[in-house]
């Protein structure tokens, strides 16, 4: 193999790269987010006592979970458009991620959700809590803490999945990485970078949700129990 290696052009676009990272980052951390609302308000309706709202969230889940991402941002996207709704790419892009990982969230959230152990709801409820104050103070932190190393891993997936919002030309990591390929003819050593910054990217992330949990979990944190 008579390859040759070139790096040289790393400094020049290291801007561009840097800004596209910063842009995936964006969208990551807006899609976690809303995601994460979203999939919790879904387990919540897909746990309720009506039948009309659990089949709601079902047929929602087993849409999106059983479409591709990326035909779900053209119909955000393309598709609004052609029914005059314009959106911009970045409202567009982050529509699309949440809609997608609310699903998602809302099985790993609904799981946790049906582990809680019917006697920590009873023993609740012989405290005089009402039903949201049940909800609200054990069985979702119960739910979460139980389900947040699955969540985690989701969202770190969304981050990288983020990819595919560069086909509606949303200037994230992919789609810069593409553009300086484009221009340098240097495709082994521009993905190489690319693929370095997503790396570096899912580090930070899984960092960031680390000390979040020791934050939120204190109780895990007194018991030594992993995250």
């Amino acid at each position: 193999m008579t390859y040759q290696f070139d790096f040289s052009f790393v400094a020049e676009y290291w801007p561009r790269f840097l800004q596209g990272a910063l842009v995936t980052a964006e969208l990551a951390a807006s899609s976690t987010v809303l995601g994460f609302l979203l999939g919790t308000a879904c387990a919540l309706g897909s746990t309720s006592r009506s039948k009309w709202l659990r089949g709601a969230v079902g047929v929602y889940v087993e849409i999106i979970r059983n479409t591709p991402m990326l035909v779900q941002l053209f119909l955000v996207f393309f598709g609004l458009a052609s029914l005059g709704l314009k959106l911009s790419v970045t409202t567009s892009a982050v529509i699309g991620l949440v809609i997608n990982i609310g699903a998602y969230s809302t099985e790993i959230v609904r799981a946790g959700i049906e582990s809680v152990k019917r006697g920590q709801i009873e023993a609740a409820e012989c405290l005089a809590l009402t039903r949201w104050q049940v909800v609200h103070r054990v069985v979702l932190p119960t739910a979460i803490e139980r389900v947040y190393p699955a969540l985690t891993s989701q969202y770190v997936l969304l981050m990288l999945g983020t990819s595919t919002a560069s086909q509606i030309s949303a200037e994230e990591l992919t789609a810069v990485s593409n553009m300086v390929n484009s221009e340098t003819f240097r495709s082994f050593e521009v993905f190489l970078v690319a693929a370095a910054l997503y790396l570096a990217l899912s580090f930070v992330m899984r960092g960031i949700f680390w000390l979040l949990s020791r934050v939120v979990f204190k109780r895990r944190r007194v018991l030594g129990t992993p995250i």
